[in-house]
């Protein structure tokens, strides 16, 4: 079997990458490739063109401004891995292989939104706020309205997720995942943080069709209540031949006690 043709081009900067965008809508934006390229060899994405943004520098790096870390979207797993910012450097060392963490994105891992990837969890545990820029400028989407639904975030067409703003002050943070045996994808992860407040903000990956937010939790242990178990609903998560929705929701309860006790 031949592969699928298609128009690759490049962008140096954003503005570029926009402007091709909106020449040609049907094309695809890729960068590390680890999402886009498997599905492209299996026929799941036959785009007609690609456009390459790996070379976008002021999409890379870490740094801090103020309260918060600023975080490029083309910032790679590895480079998240060696940073100092809260419950993602602990996040990233669950991602994939370190072919993966040295080539994959932390902005494309956010914006392809796998409902069992493991930054999402992160992305709503720590109230992460999502830089989007389109023609039209720049929109900020907080974390609680970024997963929209399986595969399906907030940003839109035309737009790139440019950079990610992390709250720098944070007292405690754990993230605790059960693995699929050969992707290492999250059968469950569940992500816990204790704010700059003192507060309690948690979420689940894995589960559903999107992660979400395990307000459950977070109002037992902000009370002064045990974790304690049916954190979540089974009627609503996913089941397949590793974990059934019952077992799923085992596990958030067993993952979630795990995080709690570190935080």
């Amino acid at each position: 079997m031949y592969p699928a043709q298609f128009d690759y081009q490049k962008a140096a900067t954003v503005d570029e990458a926009l402007a091709l965008m909106a020449a040609n809508p049907d094309l695809k934006v890729i960068a590390g490739g680890h999402s886009l390229l498997p599905a492209m060899k299996l026929r799941l994405a036959q785009p007609p063109a690609l456009l390459d943004i790996w070379g976008i520098a002021e999409l890379k790096g870490i740094r801090r401004e103020g309260d918060h870390f600023v975080v490029g979207a083309m910032t790679t797993h590895a480079d998240v891995l060696r940073s100092e910012l809260p419950l993602f450097p602990e996040v990233a060392s669950e991602v994939g292989d370190p072919m993966v963490r040295n080539r994959g994105t932390i902005g494309g891992s956010l914006a392809h939104a796998d409902p069992s990837a493991d930054y999402p969890a992160a992305a709503l545990a720590l109230g992460v706020e999502f830089v989007m820029r389109g023609l039209e400028g720049e929109r900020v989407v907080p974390a609680d309205e970024m997963f929209l639904g399986m595969f399906e975030s907030a940003v839109q067409p035309g737009e790139l997720l440019t950079h990610i703003r992390i709250p720098a002050k944070v007292q405690a943070s754990a993230y605790e995942k059960f693995k699929h045996p050969a992707s290492h994808y999250a059968i469950v992860g569940v992500a816990v943080v204790r704010d700059a407040s003192g507060q309690i903000r948690a979420a689940y990956t894995g589960a559903g069709e999107k992660a979400e937010r395990l307000h459950r939790l977070e109002e037992r242990l902000n009370s002064g209540q045990p974790v304690g178990t049916g954190l979540v609903d089974p009627a609503g998560l996913l089941g397949d031949r590793f974990a059934s929705p019952e077992y799923r929701a085992h596990l958030v309860d067993v993952l979630a006690a795990r995080a709690a006790a570190r935080v």
